[in-house]
């Protein structure tokens, strides 16, 4: 009898085994870790460990030393030799600044975006806006939050200013958390309605429109993160 188990045998044996023991791609351990962050599944207050990690998501100690760093790179998760991993605290003077520079950094981006308006770029964009769509229908808030963010570093992206699209991605993550710990449970902060207007101006090419837009939508953002802020953030 041939000693090696058939394909259909080892889907059955994988099916059953725990979460824990089944290995995650590598490239999809960043947004998940994230996700639970943003969810508070990982609280600020949390002691958590590489090892516990490990065996939350199913991957190797090297796969979540990858993603912590990755991390911390943002200012999610701040590292220091001889201690445990520990997320990111927030206040809101840092809050602020941070909107601060996201203004100005996206009312260029948008208005590049708009004179190059490539099919691909969009077609990217108006994905993104329905995985987000889906996330908020589905209460998955982490996943809302991050995908919300993804929109705004996708953008920059096509709006083809490399430097500038590069300090945009250091300070959406950190508008993430800010917004994960916001005292007001909204999904995001940033409807997905919004983003979708934002994506038709820059299609037809409308700069003040698109403009617009952008203002409107990031002082609605900038209006709920200081309230929140003011008030006290969430204790994880």
């Amino acid at each position: 009898m041939n000693s090696l188990a058939t394909p259909s045998h080892n889907r059955q044996m994988s099916a059953a085994l725990p979460f824990s023991r089944l290995r995650a791609p590598v490239e999809d351990l960043y947004p998940r870790l994230f996700d639970a962050i943003l969810e508070q599944r990982i609280a600020p207050a949390s002691r958590f460990t590489e090892e516990s990690l490990k065996q939350m998501f199913g991957v190797s100690r090297a796969d979540v030393r990858r993603a912590l760093t990755q991390l911390a790179h943002e200012h999610i998760i701040v590292l220091r030799a001889n201690h445990r991993p520990r997320v990111a605290e927030l206040d809101a003077e840092h809050t602020r600044q941070t909107l601060h520079a996201r203004r100005l950094a996206e009312n260029t981006l948008v208005r590049l975006a708009c004179q190059r308006p490539s099919v691909e770029g969009l077609k990217r964009l108006r994905a993104l806006i329905e995985r987000e769509r889906q996330a908020v229908e589905q209460d998955r808030r982490g996943a809302a939050i991050r995908l919300s963010g993804e929109f705004h570093l996708q953008l920059a992206q096509m709006a083809g200013n490399a430097p500038l699209a590069h300090f945009l991605g250091s300070l959406v993550p950190l508008t993430s958390l800010a917004i994960a710990r916001s005292s007001r449970k909204t999904h995001s902060c940033c409807a997905w309605q919004e983003h979708l207007a934002i994506v038709e101006a820059v299609e037809c090419g409308d700069v003040c429109r698109a403009s617009m837009l952008m203002n409107q939508h990031l002082s609605h953002l900038e209006q709920t993160l200081l309230d929140s802020a003011n008030e006290g953030w969430v204790a994880g």
